[in-house]
């Protein structure tokens, strides 16, 4: 009996360390301890080396003092993780693994691109070194003699108005030449501000030496700076096509680098394909919506009756609450996704302003719902494009992407499960939301033809900005060309699609931002149909299991839920797309 009481007591040990050993994984990987301390040491690095007692320098420029040093760490941090032992670890440390050793390649390469374009201008800032020398001991407070501090910068600025007269007649830069010349010129020049204003009215003797000759450098590096700006060669940099959208294509060779680091195993011209496929069957069921509402073929005319089905001025966020409303009831009702009461309760609606409406033409989510609607100061025509672009059959498609179960209900995950990932990819943020609403049109929450016309739209756009995208950064196509193919093809007002490309192109946006809502949705849902569709997951624990694993490039998730054996060598081979 004491024997097989013993047992007893045993497996339930066994089986109550399983149970958290399981719980643990929610939080938690083999991994999770090397990111949090490089994360950490990254910012005490970007601290300790940058021009402002801030996080960063105010241009976000590295001397070449904080680039041999990040460099440095990233190096440590490559070795430590070789160290480790991938084969013993769950899945999830491997993925881990995989994610964190990529990103540190990643910020090794960019690195090394910097020191490679800063060595090409580092003629051009000779006195880079002798900044760096005097502000170096003011990170320890170390005194200061004024008399030769006033020395040392009247001689610099007698230097820099040489190299601005010599500047007038030497060659042109290119473009990333001449950014990063007089990014790392207004980089000193913020060190040299910190420098002064440290030792300034607190050293008598600096105080009494140093403001006059500090005045003249401060000044004359700031003329040099814009004038290095503005010396940029017109070969091969792209010139304003009468849209007024000057933005920075990238080349077939970059985009494929990233598409690499996304972990997306397609050429451009292979998903500029899929974007087609996906157009044609939004253009089949865009006519069999136009031909129920009694317009036959013409699906422009359907959808300019739509677009006319706007609410009266003051009543959008009424409208919006509604259709917040309909959408999370569905989810309930379907028992889609966990939501968290909280979650519920706390986000909010703010309003756009006419600039913000430039850039961002409908609204905006996340926590707080940003309402792109007309004010009174709008001129009359942009009031119409607005209202009819925002009607309430065109935000039926995207309430629920940018509030619950989408951006608002995604962030609220991301802030209480493996916060420490921070691996971040729009591909896993806009393909998530968007996922969601292929979801609600398979489970039928449009109404009727009118409801479909409007999400069709979207589902549209979405395939539009892969082909525009792509084509822009492949120099295919030109901004102008992707305002009227918006407006062609998709039927955008046409300041809106003037919005669109603006936004996604000099909106600050990573170059394949734009595809990620489509590709990233179809891998969700390509992953849907292994997990859900063959009874291995429900939609509830899919959506759930989604959420606590945080951001991270889709084919790393697929590999969690589906618990595969993961080399250290992985390479992206999912082909996700099968139509």
């Amino acid at each position: 009996m004491k024997r097989f009481l013993t047992i007893c007591l045993l497996l339930a040990c066994c089986t109550a360390f399983s149970q958290n050993s399981a719980d643990l994984y929610l939080q938690t990987s083999e991994v999770h301890d090397i990111m949090v301390r490089y994360n950490a040491d990254k910012g005490s690095i970007l601290r300790f080396y940058g021009s402002s007692d801030g996080w960063r320098s105010e241009t976000g420029f590295n001397t070449p003092e904080r680039r041999e040093r990040l460099m440095k760490l990233i190096g440590s941090y490559l070795s430590e993780l070789e160290q480790m032992r991938f084969e013993t670890m769950n899945v999830n440390g491997k993925v881990d693994y995989i994610l964190f050793k990529n990103q540190l390649e990643d910020q090794r390469y960019q690195l090394k691109k910097e020191e490679k374009t800063y060595s090409e201008i580092a003629g051009l800032l000779p006195f880079s070194d002798r900044i760096l020398q005097m502000y170096t001991p003011r990170r320890r407070g170390i005194s200061v003699k004024g008399e030769e501090v006033a020395r040392e910068m009247n001689s610099m600025s007698g230097e820099i108005k040489a190299l601005i007269k010599k500047l007038e007649n030497s060659p042109a830069l290119e473009k990333d030449q001449a950014l990063t010349a007089s990014g790392s010129a207004k980089t000193l020049q913020a060190l040299l501000q910190n420098y002064f204003n440290f030792y300034n009215g607190y050293d008598p003797l600096f105080s009494w030496w140093v403001p006059k000759s500090y005045n003249v450098l401060d000044s004359v590096l700031g003329i040099y700076t814009t004038a290095l700006s503005k010396k940029i060669t017109t070969n091969g940099v792209q010139k304003d096509d009468g849209s007024g959208i000057i933005g920075n294509p990238i080349g077939r060779e970059e985009l494929i680098r990233q598409l690499k680091l996304e972990f997306i195993p397609y050429t451009p011209e292979e998903l500029v394909d899929i974007a087609n496929k996906e157009f044609a069957w939004c253009d089949a069921e865009l006519l069999k919506a136009a031909k129920e509402m009694g317009f036959g073929t013409n699906w422009k005319a359907a959808q300019e009756k739509v677009k006319n089905s706007y609410v009266p001025v003051g009543k959008q966020p009424e409208a919006m609450l509604e259709l917040y409303n309909q959408s999370v009831d569905f989810l309930k009702k379907h028992d889609l996704v966990t939501i968290p009461p909280i979650a519920e309760e706390t986000w909010r609606m703010t309003m756009m302003s006419p600039r913000q409406q430039l850039v961002s033409p409908f609204f905006l989510g996340g926590e707080t719902l940003m309402i792109s609607y007309p004010t009174d100061e709008m001129a009359h025509d942009d009031k119409l494009m607005s209202m009819r672009g925002n009607n309430p059959h065109f935000s039926r498609a995207t309430v629920h992407h940018e509030l619950i179960a989408g951006h608002h209900l995604q962030g609220f995950m991301n802030n209480r499960y493996k916060t420490y990932r921070d691996f971040g990819t729009p591909f896993w943020h806009e393909g998530n939301a968007l996922y969601w609403e292929f979801i609600l049109w398979d489970l039928n929450f449009p109404r009727g033809p009118e409801d479909r016309v409007g999400m069709l739209f979207w589902r549209m756009h979405r395939c539009a900005r892969i082909i525009f995208s792509l084509n822009y950064h492949l120099n295919k196509w030109t901004p102008r060309q992707c305002i009227d193919f918006l407006v062609d093809r998709v039927g955008h007002e046409r300041a809106n699609a003037e919005g669109e490309v603006r936004r996604s192109f000099t909106g600050g946006y990573g170059p394949l931002y734009q595809i990620a809502y489509m590709i990233g949705g179809l891998q969700f849902y390509a992953l849907k149909k292994e997990l859900v569709d063959t009874k291995k997951m429900s939609y509830k624990q899919y959506h759930d299991a989604i959420l606590r694993e945080n951001s991270m490039p889709l084919e790393m998730l697929r590999a969690i839920l589906m618990n595969q054996d993961l080399k250290k060598d992985f390479k992206t081979n999912w082909r996700f797309y099968n139509k």
